[in-house]
């Protein structure tokens, strides 16, 4: 079956023409379908850009959403499972915390640590040429006491001394160590660091403190930007 390709073109073309003046029902068939072709896709368009796009991004976030209420359901999930492993572990922590905070004596037993250093300086034969306690610095949840020390005796003695140090109850360290020969053995000069615990009063204290100068910074910034003070009566501008 041949089709002649000229013919049926201007058969289309003739259904195009004399369209003015009559109904789009009365229109032949092809323009009739390119009509309702070219009415579909304008629906289809402003579908898109006024309703369709919208809901793509709200699908996109509900997505995303999904996803990262997922990953905290297994978080919270591994967690539930472990639980017991958790507060087991928690209670070792909070025994070993316990432990630590008795190594830090509180402020009435800084005078016997103080003793218990310079007796283990005596009791191994050291002769104590400077025993100064500083000034103490106050951190967030202890204080920290330098002491200057030093000490002169037999080689042996000393590295006992230093040793002693590190095998007491309380926590004691020895820093900026200088050692000097002298005849008959070492000089040894240190600065020896113990540590507190604050008291509930002192954290307190510091804390208000704290917010205290928390507050000066805000006011002092408040100062700053308000209003000039007006110029006197007959004062040049």
């Amino acid at each position: 079956m041949n089709i002649d390709l000229k013919d049926l073109g201007a058969r289309l073309a003739a259904q195009f023409q004399d369209l003015q003046g009559r109904q789009p029902g009365q229109w032949p068939l092809a323009p009739r379908l390119l009509c309702a072709t070219g009415v579909m896709a304008a629906v289809v368009g402003l579908g898109y850009f006024f309703y369709w796009d919208g809901q793509f991004e709200k699908q996109k976030k509900g997505a995303k959403e999904e996803t990262k209420l997922r990953a905290e359901y297994k978080s919270k999930m591994a967690q539930a499972i472990n639980l017991e492993a958790l507060q087991a572990q928690k209670v070792q922590v909070d025994q070993y915390v316990e432990r630590l905070e008795k190594q830090l004596p509180n402020k009435s037993e800084m005078a016997d640590l103080l003793s218990d250093i310079n007796q283990a300086g005596v009791g191994r034969g050291l002769q104590f040429e400077l025993f100064k306690p500083g000034s103490e610095v106050v951190r967030d949840y202890y204080a920290e006491l330098p002491i200057n020390i030093k000490v002169s005796g037999k080689y042996n003695d000393v590295g006992a001394f230093a040793a002693d140090m590190a095998n007491l109850p309380r926590i004691v360290t020895l820093n900026n160590m200088s050692l000097t020969s002298k005849e008959g053995g070492l000089q040894l000069e240190a600065v020896a660091k113990t540590f507190r615990y604050l008291d509930p009063e002192e954290i307190d204290a510091q804390n208000k403190a704290r917010g205290d100068k928390k507050g000066k910074g805000k006011g002092g910034k408040n100062a700053k930007g308000g209003a000039k003070a007006k110029p006197a009566k007959g004062a040049k501008k």
